[in-house]
């Protein structure tokens, strides 16, 4: 396998949206995935940009990324935050997440940010043993909250 780990780029938004409905089903959540692909590519590239991320690619098609943001912490101050990690199904297993996961903590260490943070269910075994190699503190006792787009409409 031809294996390089880069910064994504504009075009890499449908392969990745893919993925993000690939991460859904996995997490049990496909309906959640309502963001369009304009709305993503904008959030990435357009002129007030909120997400970078790192693709991994495999002879010419993406197989992974890692897509985060600065969080701001006011007990930490600024935190790099991984939003969505995936390395598509048939790749699992072959070294290519623990390349895009490092590679997020080099970007981490780099941008000086006050540590890295992101969430993960608490039925998903083969990513907390994973997370448990780099020795991660896996917190318990806080709940997602949110409100919908419609919830805030409504307000």
């Amino acid at each position: 396998m031809n294996l390089n780990i880069r910064t994504a780029e504009a075009a890499d938004c449908p392969r990745m949206l893919e993925l993000i409905t690939e991460l859904a089903v996995y997490e049990r959540a496909p309906e959640e995935v309502t963001v369009n692909l304009d709305h993503f590519i904008e959030a990435g590239f357009g002129a007030n940009a909120v997400w970078k991320a790192f693709v991994a690619v495999a002879d010419d098609t993406i197989i992974g990324f890692a897509l985060y943001y600065t969080r701001y912490s006011t007990w930490k101050g600024c935190r790099l935050y991984l939003e969505d990690f995936i390395v598509t199904e048939d790749f699992r297993g072959q070294g290519v997440g623990k390349l895009l996961f490092e590679k997020v903590i080099e970007e981490a260490k780099n941008g000086n940010y006050n540590g890295m943070v992101w969430q993960v269910l608490d039925w998903n075994e083969p990513a907390i043993n994973f997370y448990n190699k780099y020795k991660a503190h896996l917190e318990s006792g806080w709940l997602n909250a949110a409100l919908s787009t419609e919830q805030v409409k409504a307000f």
